[in-house]
């Protein structure tokens, strides 16, 4: 339902060729042609890694190194937990 947008800026002229795209080629197409959902996976991460690592509590620079890098080994294994595991028969 997107509009095309008024005027040249180069952000104006993105959106409306990103419009231009998803109605020459359909939403569905698009989103793999763009990456879309490359972009959108990467986001709810960075979004969950946010909310896990709210507030930094430690104070020097590499205890908050640490700190971060435990909070993504956390992500990724419970990300690793609920990827299903697809084994091919035959």
């Amino acid at each position: 339902n997107g509009q095309f947008w008024k005027g040249n800026s180069q952000g104006n002229q993105a959106r409306n060729e990103s419009l231009r795209s998803v109605k020459y080629l359909g939403r569905t197409l698009w989103k793999k042609w763009s990456g879309y959902h490359r972009r959108s996976l990467v986001e709810t991460k960075m979004h969950c890694f946010k909310l896990l690592a709210d507030r930094v509590k430690s104070r020097d620079f590499d205890r908050q190194v640490a700190e971060l890098q435990i909070c993504a080994a956390i992500l990724n294994r419970f990300t690793a937990l609920g990827t299903p595991q697809t084994v091919r028969m035959g």
